[in-house]
């Protein structure tokens, strides 16, 4: 069966780093949309980052461009994203999503774009 586990999340200082995964099971990784999303209290759950399908385009929010990274390792069916640079801004519960859909073709972080998500592993980047 279908299941999506996030893992590395943690109490980080500003300016720290930290690397989410998340393992993708039951499925095969090869042809799926890879979402991370995080939400904070009260507000809407925001768009981090994507990677499309073999051809592993990638998108980043405009908040995480150039301090996060997102990859993809096919063979271990697991999803990374490298937060480097972090700020308290950046403290949420963070959800790794799927969807096999091959549209749109390029990676969106819309939320709508998946259907499979995961629990979520929490951040928290404070002093």
């Amino acid at each position: 069966q279908l299941q999506i586990v996030e893992s590395g999340g943690g109490l980080v200082q500003p300016g720290g780093s930290l690397r989410l995964s998340c393992v993708v099971s039951g499925v095969t990784l090869d042809n799926a949309f890879i979402g991370w999303f995080r939400q904070a209290p009260g507000k809407e759950r925001e768009g981090v980052s994507c990677i499309s399908d073999r051809r592993t385009i990638t998108n980043y929010a405009d908040s995480v461009k150039g301090r996060f990274t997102i990859s993809r390792d096919n063979a271990k069916n697991t999803i990374y994203l490298q937060m480097n640079s972090l700020r308290p801004e950046d403290t949420a519960l963070y959800y790794c999503a799927a969807d096999w859909r091959p549209y749109p073709e390029i990676c969106t972080v819309h939320a709508g774009r998946y259907d499979f998500w995961g629990q979520g592993t929490q951040v928290t980047v404070s002093s």
